[in-house]
């Protein structure tokens, strides 16, 4: 695979403005780039994040599978994030996802611009998140297309063949494949979280079969000054479940009791991590993961998210039993109801995804919306 050394000179171009590009006198990345210091803290220490097998959850082994469920829940209580070996997705489909992602990303930046979303639209090729941000840019780029769960069965084919062309009509079969794998997976998932939540298994994986996910395939490409900028910011997702393959690379990194911490890439494993929404449907239980990527002047980096999301009109509240079971000394509800598509406009359009993210959208929510699902008192 071609490096992007020349990254840097591709962006320069269509980040300008009026103005030429400011740089520090010493540096080599342009200013929009920084970080504040306080997000740059570099990481001392390997997180040792629970490795979760799942064969036995597929060989119906009930001892295995609630051991399963046990790491989980433990994992997810501190700090939202673990990792699945086992998990029954073909190491050769992969393998080609990310073949196919390496390909299209070494492409002419004047190819990939083509391929930029329309306007009002998410879906695409963006580098950097230019077209909505003018500080803190992510030294990144990336593709991203929808998988809804109920309809299309070749939405992904269909997207690539209409967005990129009918060249990338082999890449749009190769992604359908691992979307449609990793549906399975994030269903299996949802039975296990149920578990570990000792609810019944099937109840969040019928509150998801009929919903989605948004669907990326990231670059972090060479930096010639990794210690200003990173290639993404600290934040928490505000979708429900990220499943994360990494290559061997590395850069994830996760907060931990208030220290950055690495995440080890694992060809054979997902990273699996719990966002805002599922952590809203715990009443604040499990924990939203906060992370951040940084980036390296030695190599590239490719990674592939897949943020699982309920149906968009969906209420977004926690089931009785688990309230019964959870509360003491008639503890209230933490949050308001609402709807994925409620919180995602919001943050498309509203607010950038950071360490605040939910705390902002439900202040918002409470202040901006009057129809009775989203006024219920919290102690509802």
């Amino acid at each position: 695979m071609a490096t992007h050394s020349g990254f840097l000179a591709k962006i320069s171009s269509p980040l300008s403005t009026d103005q030429e590009t400011k740089k520090t006198n010493n540096n080599n990345i342009p200013s929009q780039y920084y970080w504040p210091k306080k997000d740059l803290i570099p990481s001392q220490q390997q997180l040792q994040e629970s490795v979760v097998d799942l064969k036995g959850f597929f060989l119906g082994d009930k001892d295995e599978t609630l051991y399963a469920a046990k790491l989980v829940r433990e994992s997810c209580l501190h700090h939202g994030i673990f990792q699945v070996i086992n998990h029954g997705v073909d190491s050769d489909l992969i393998r080609k996802v990310h073949h196919h992602a390496k390909a299209f990303f070494v492409l002419p930046l004047s190819e990939k611009l083509k391929r930029e979303p329309l306007p009002g639209s998410r879906f695409g090729y963006s580098f950097a998140h230019s077209s909505r941000f003018v500080t803190k840019l992510p030294w990144k780029e990336l593709i991203t297309f929808p998988f809804p769960y109920i309809g299309n069965d070749s939405v992904v084919v269909d997207f690539f063949e209409s967005k990129f062309g009918e060249e990338f009509q082999e890449t749009g079969v190769v992604f359908q494949k691992y979307c449609e794998a990793l549906k399975k997976l994030s269903l299996v998932l949802m039975e296990i979280i149920g578990i570990s939540l000792e609810l019944d298994g099937n109840y969040f994986k019928k509150f998801y079969e009929d919903g989605g996910a948004i669907v990326r395939a990231n670059c972090y490409p060479i930096c010639p000054e990794p210690g200003l900028t990173l290639g993404v910011g600290p934040h928490h997702d505000p979708t429900s479940l990220t499943i994360l393959h990494q290559d061997d690379v590395g850069g994830l990194e996760v907060l931990v009791d208030d220290k950055w911490k690495s995440v080890r890439p694992r060809n054979d494993a997902f990273v699996i991590n719990i966002g805002d929404t599922f952590s809203a449907i715990t009443n604040g239980m499990y924990k939203s993961c906060m992370h951040r990527v940084i980036v390296n002047k030695h190599q590239d980096r490719i990674s592939l998210t897949y943020f699982l999301n309920p149906k968009e009109d969906k209420v977004i509240k926690p089931p009785e039993d688990l309230i019964m079971s959870s509360r003491e000394d008639d503890e209230p509800r933490k949050y308001p109801n609402f709807t994925w598509s409620d919180f995602l406009d919001y943050t498309f359009k509203h607010y950038r995804a950071d360490g605040a993210t939910f705390e902002n959208f439900t202040n918002w929510l409470l202040s901006s919306k009057t129809s009775s699902y989203y006024s219920l008192p919290l102690s509802n």
